[in-house]
């Protein structure tokens, strides 16, 4: 990933790896589905209707199994025999390996970052919006949002299949963080973490925000694998 580099075009929204023209319709079925995923609308171990979904989607029930299969082949979706298809609930294997990639990718792209990147813009957006969720104390927005900041950070780094790769992690990712019952507790510290590294990131001085960052990173995935520890205890969690 080199540094101080020129941005590229613009990059493609979360997930889209083709041009919209040659993605078939399970492509955009199957990205639709997981932004309604990263956006927190479905939770760990929700069963998803197929009837429902087709009807809400405007999409055969055929496509819709297509779409299934392609998302359970991504880990997001898991099919039981006889019972139907189930949102996945991340492993603790899967939670240290989601955090893993994200320090690799995240810490580097700001590390590295072209200082003048429009991308800063999307993060500065995600920033206002869960300030904004905050006031309303809509922590599932606060939530979506900085999912939108992480995604940010990502595209300082100029890589579409960078892009497409986070947007897989970022779904993943709300799938670990909807295991905790309490959302506030969850989302509220890095409202103003986030702002803090976008306030270094927009001062440039991108090591220290690379820094700030893999500490934050370090201090999620503590949370969040002591409530999914707390909920295996309980019976609650998937091994």
């Amino acid at each position: 990933m080199p540094a101080q580099r020129s941005p590229q075009s613009q990059a493609p929204a979360p997930g889209t790896a083709l041009p919209p023209g040659t993605q078939t319709l399970t492509d955009r079925v199957s990205e639709q589905l997981r932004q309604m995923v990263t956006a927190g609308e479905f939770g760990p171990g929700q069963r998803l209707s197929e009837q429902a979904l087709s009807e809400q989607l405007g999409i055969s029930r055929n496509t819709l199994r297509e779409v299934f299969r392609v998302l359970t082949k991504d880990g997001l979706l898991r099919h039981e025999p006889n019972r139907g298809v189930f949102v996945s609930v991340p492993s603790i294997a899967a939670i240290i390996d989601i955090y893993r990639v994200r320090r690799l990718i995240e810490c580097q792209a700001l590390a590295q970052a072209y200082p003048r990147h429009p991308a800063k813009k999307h993060m500065r957006q995600a920033v206002e919006q869960a300030l904004q969720a905050r006031e309303r104390s809509d922590w599932v927005g606060v939530g979506t949002a900085n999912m939108a900041f992480h995604m940010g950070i990502v595209e300082l780094a100029d890589s579409e299949r960078l892009n497409t790769l986070f947007a897989q992690v970022l779904a993943e990712l709300r799938l670990a963080f909807g295991l905790l019952r309490d959302a506030e507790f969850l989302h509220a510290p890095y409202v103003d973490m986030n702002r803090e590294i976008l306030e270094l990131a927009e001062a440039g001085e991108f090591a220290k925000a690379s820094a700030r960052l893999n500490d934050y990173l370090v201090h999620s995935e503590r949370i969040v694998l002591a409530v999914y520890a707390r909920k295996l205890e309980e019976g609650g969690g998937q091994r």
